[in-house]
Parts: structure tokens; sequence; C-alpha cells
């Protein structure tokens, strides 16, 4: 069975944005999960609506968590609220 800690430890932890080589939940870009029958529901940012990795990050994740056992796995685009990196983040990122 698929669970909320799972996902975040098995595909979000190590799955790292192309261009800036840190992990999707690190940098923040997962909204929000839901996990109801083995689907799981996925709102997801990118930190610039023009980036050129999206499409590629979302059927990545896609694969990863199919591999997990989900039967279903929906992933909702947003940039709202726009990404904003975190203090932490900025000092790991040098800016």
């Amino acid at each position: 069975m698929i669970t909320k800690e799972k996902l975040i430890e098995e595909v979000f932890k190590k799955y790292e944005d192309p261009e800036l080589n840190i992990d999707v939940w690190t940098l923040g870009l997962i909204y929000d999960v839901k996990i109801k029958n083995n689907k799981v529901d996925i709102i997801l940012t990118f930190t610039s609506p023009l980036c050129p990795f999206g499409p590629q990050m979302v059927e990545e994740l896609k694969s990863r968590i199919m591999n997990l056992g989900a039967k279903k796995v929906e992933i909702e685009i947003t940039f709202t609220p726009p990404w904003k990196p975190s203090e932490e983040l900025r000092e790991m990122l040098g800016v």
C-alpha cells in the first residue's frame, strides 16, 4: 500500500530537479499529495513556468510512483502560489 511517507522517502526525496540537483521535496515543489485506493493525486510546481524539464519531471515522477504500486497517478501543475525558495534553500543555492 502506498503512503504519503513512502512517497516522500522513496520518490520525492530521491528525485532531483535536473537543473538544480536538489530533490523536489527539499525544493518545496510538491504542494499537495492525496492518496485514495492506490490513486495518487499530486499538486506540483516548477521553479519557473518556462521550466524546460517540466514534462520530463512529470513523466519520471509518475513512473516512479507507479513502480511503487499506484494504480493511477495524476499530477496537476500549478503556479499559484509561484515557487519561492525558503531562506534555508537560498543558502544551499548560494543566493
